[in-house]
């Protein structure tokens, strides 16, 4: 009788040689780290829309802190007491104590830092120091904490520390005794939510295909919206108490998500990859693929752990700072950094600029960031629509002049009759609507520009510039409250002349993200 155990060795050899042939054969079409991932979570699935809501949602709790400012340090109103000596229209530092009082509920005389520390008649630079402070700790936080994510931290950690310090952060607040120590709580506060904005959009980006990257970038944007609509509606609720007690309401669940945040949100495969920690990666792709087919996943997966490429690690000087300094040894990564930082800045000035502008025509506090907060939501629609049918480069720049025009116009608009001022509150709406596009397009293009080894530095340097470019129409709209062309006038002309800059970066609508800067380089040389 014949031995039936050679017939099922060579059985098992000729599967086991099909299946190598197989991975062999789907290993030779997987060139990039680019086309692994793409092969593995390029679709969207219910994981990966879970994952997104969850790192999204560090944007609402961001945005919170960042307007918070507005009615804890904001001058309440007042009444007089004694009419005899005491009138509205007085002037509150020549009044005796005895003679007004805070609006509001008569127990609770501490509605904002103002009213409790009783800075009404203190000068400017003591009233704003809070701001100054957190304006500050941003600034820094973006220079010394934004390369980590790029480097040892990764975007998940890096996002999970940001949020968890600014929650601390604000708690403590709650318990400022004067000034100083409220102005250096806001400073730690200021250095640990500079780096939310930047990890959530990397992170949601770099989760997905390229089919879907516009739309994950807008989801950051409509949480900072969400949450810039949920502070008023805090502020108001407690007006009658504390100003901490918004403090409270703010850090609480803050402190909750960045528990959940730890367990439940997967760091990017892309920057796993970099490390070289491959295995890891290759369990994040399994978590997230929205694949069907087992066995095509399988070759997928095969194909990523075989894949080979030297981890970031390895490289011949690796500090926190190496990722910022790629970006200025290289010259094209100098050139398109100086071109993000100069966009940036236009944008900026405009964003923030006009939005400022738009809060001294009189509206009320509450109803006032409302008001801009509604803005965006149509804006997202026009986004989502822009991003799949438009260049970057075309749809930024008409997007900058658009803007640049209508800011203009408005003051032209303001100088004609009492009837035009309400056509420049329509053209300062319609340059502001058009800044909030080019604010979330911007920030999807600096994405693609940059390959996953310097992706988040380069995107918060462009922050950085964004951040000046507050300072800058801050100070304009200060000075141009007499003059709306010193603000308004100025505003219009430098997003224009900004705006041009786009026209020295290439185009990256429906391109590949490269993962190393040779990568990039060989990429764009073969493109040019």
């Amino acid at each position: 009788m014949a031995d039936p155990s050679p017939l099922l060795c060579q059985s098992h050899s000729r599967t086991d040689d099909q299946e190598s042939s197989d991975q062999r054969s789907h290993k030779q079409s997987i060139s990039s780290l680019d086309e692994i991932v793409e092969q593995g979570i390029g679709g969207f699935g219910w994981a990966q829309f879970v994952q997104a809501i969850l790192v999204s949602l560090a944007s609402l709790f961001d945005s919170q802190q960042s307007f918070i400012n507005v009615y804890t340090e904001a001058e309440p109103t007042w009444h007089c007491l004694n009419n005899t000596t005491c009138s509205s229209a007085s002037n509150i530092c020549m009044l005796p104590k005895s003679s007004w009082a805070w609006d509001g509920n008569p127990t609770t005389t501490a509605l904002t830092i103002i009213s409790e520390w009783g800075l009404e008649c203190s000068s400017a630079f003591i009233k704003g120091l809070p701001a100054a402070s957190h304006f500050t700790g941003r600034l820094l936080g973006i220079v010394f904490l934004a390369t980590l994510a790029d480097s040892s931290l990764g975007r998940k950690n890096l996002l999970f520390l940001s949020c968890l310090t600014m929650s601390v952060a604000t708690s403590l607040t709650i318990f400022s005794n004067n000034l100083w120590i409220y102005s250096l709580l806001r400073f730690f506060s200021g250095i640990s939510r500079t780096t939310i904005g930047t990890c959530t959009i990397v992170l949601l980006t770099e989760k997905v295909g390229t089919e879907w990257r516009g739309q994950e970038g807008i989801l950051d944007s409509f949480f900072f919206t969400i949450g810039t609509l949920t502070l008023p509606a805090i502020a108001y609720t407690n007006r009658s108490s504390s100003w901490r007690i918004i403090y409270l309401w703010t850090s609480i669940p803050t402190l909750v998500y960045s528990g959940l945040l730890y367990i439940f949100v997967s760091e990017s495969p892309r920057w796993l990859f970099m490390q070289g920690r491959r295995e890891e990666a290759v369990e994040v792709i399994k978590s997230l693929s929205p694949i069907r087919d087992s066995n095509q996943l399988s070759l997928s997966l095969v194909s990523a752990v075989s894949f080979r490429h030297e981890p970031a690690a390895s490289s011949k000087e690796s500090s926190f700072l190496s990722s910022i300094r790629e970006l200025f040894v290289r010259r094209w990564a100098l050139e398109r950094t100086l071109a993000l930082m100069v966009l940036g800045f236009g944008i900026g000035v405009v964003y923030y600029g006009v939005t400022l502008g738009i809060g001294n025509l009189g509206f009320d506090i509450y109803l006032g960031v409302v008001f801009n907060a509604l803005l965006e939501i149509p804006s997202f629609f026009l986004t989502f629509f822009l991003i799949q049918k438009w260049n970057r480069k075309s749809s930024l720049l008409v997007l900058f002049i658009i803007s640049g025009i209508c800011s203009i116009m408005a003051v032209v608009a303001n100088d004609i009759s009492n009837a035009g001022k309400r056509m420049r509150i329509g053209l300062e709406l319609a340059s502001l609507f058009s800044a909030y596009i080019a604010y979330t397009v911007i920030f999807i293009y600096a994405i693609e520009l940059f390959p996953t080894c310097v992706r988040n530095s380069a995107t918060s340097i462009m922050r950085l510039a964004i951040t000046f470019a507050t300072i800058f129409s801050s100070v304009l709209v200060a000075a141009g409250s007499n003059n709306e062309f010193v603000s308004y006038g100025v505003f219009g002309l430098v997003i224009i002349c900004c705006g041009f800059f786009v026209i020295c970066l290439p185009e990256t609508r429906g391109s590949s993200l490269c993962d190393t800067m040779d990568q990039q380089e060989h990429k764009d040389s073969v493109t040019v």
